[in-house]
């Protein structure tokens, strides 16, 4: 355990180091973008594997969380005159909220597997046909933030979003951290891996799935409240988009599921893939076809995500060394 550590800590401070330096040695405002929706798809990504990747709770309606949580930013904002900072920790717990409501309706009735992932999705798409028809959420207009110089939480240089991007990264790595290394993380892969035993092992299963859902659908709120603050608009169908519920599924299986850094390395892969067959081909369409058929080929030959063959690549430094 403790070579293991030494090994791993060069790599991480390395890691953090190029995070840091990234805005300043590739400085153009295209890059630095990129860079921050590259660590922001892996916080998205993070919010679901705490529930998906931990607890083995396949959701396919993250969106929920997420649009929720851009809502409530957007509307404490813009109709009630709210602090955006504040408005941003109140976002955080509407989608922690919606969490709680959907994991106590779900795993109330026992839902689990396909029924409960169908049942997230049929959340989202309840939540965006609301958006669609409600007053408060100015319907299909969506709603603008204005633009203010110097007002807080809206960013004039490139830099500002990247680096708050980046905090988040950092606390949903150690949020992972903490459940590969706690009791409450060692409860949720016992019930991941077999939920009759760990019920017969005295474990609390309601509990521990409702909590679980809840720290997910919080994270992804304040993702939400992200969003809305860098772009400074929200409608139903950005909200509450089906394409936003499979992004974080995607980089988290791609990077590796139920471990600490998939996230970030299937956002990192997906980002760069992205851009790669974006340059080679000028249609569209062929290159969505390229980028979806080599992630089926990630998934399909590695299981374990990228995190497995990064670790079978150390393991076989190490046997050379």
């Amino acid at each position: 355990m403790a070579s293991a550590t030494r090994l791993k800590l060069p790599l991480l401070l390395a890691l953090l180091a190029a995070v840091l330096l990234y805005p300043w040695i590739f400085t153009s405002n295209y890059a630095v973008n990129w860079g921050m929706l590259v660590l922001f798809t892996a916080f998205l990504g993070q919010s679901w594997n705490v529930s998906g990747g931990f607890a083995g709770q396949m959701s396919f309606g993250h969106a929920a969380f997420f649009g929720t949580g851009a809502y409530a930013y957007s509307i404490l904002v813009v109709s009630y005159g709210i602090n955006p900072w504040l408005a941003w920790l109140l976002a955080m717990v509407a989608g922690g909220a919606m969490g709680a409501m959907i994991g106590f309706l779900s795993f109330r009735f026992g839902l689990k597997g396909s029924y409960f992932a169908l049942i997230t999705l049929a959340f989202a798409e309840f939540l965006r046909v609301m958006a669609d028809s409600v007053s408060f959420t100015q319907g299909g207009l969506g709603i603008l933030i204005p633009l203010q110089s110097g007002a807080p939480m809206q960013f004039e240089h490139a830099w500002e979003s990247y680096y708050l991007a980046a905090a988040m990264c950092l606390v949903a790595v150690l949020i992972a951290a903490g459940l590969k290394y706690t009791r409450f993380g060692a409860r949720l892969v016992a019930i991941r891996d077999n939920e009759s035993a760990a019920m017969a092992l005295g474990i609390d299963i309601f509990r521990q799935k409702v909590l679980c859902l809840t720290l997910s659908g919080a994270m992804a709120g304040a993702g939400g409240g992200f969003y809305v603050s860098k772009y400074l608009y929200v409608d139903p169908h950005i909200a509450y988009n089906l394409g936003r519920s499979v992004e974080m599924l995607l980089v988290t299986m791609v990077g590796g599921a139920g471990t600490v850094f998939g996230p970030l390395w299937g956002a990192a892969a997906i980002g760069a893939l992205g851009e790669l067959t974006r340059s080679l081909s000028q249609s569209p369409g062929l290159s969505l076809v390229v980028y979806g058929v080599i992630l089926i080929a990630i998934v399909a030959f590695l299981p374990g995500g990228l995190t497995s063959m990064l670790g079978l690549l150390r393991k076989r430094c190490r046997h050379h060394a």
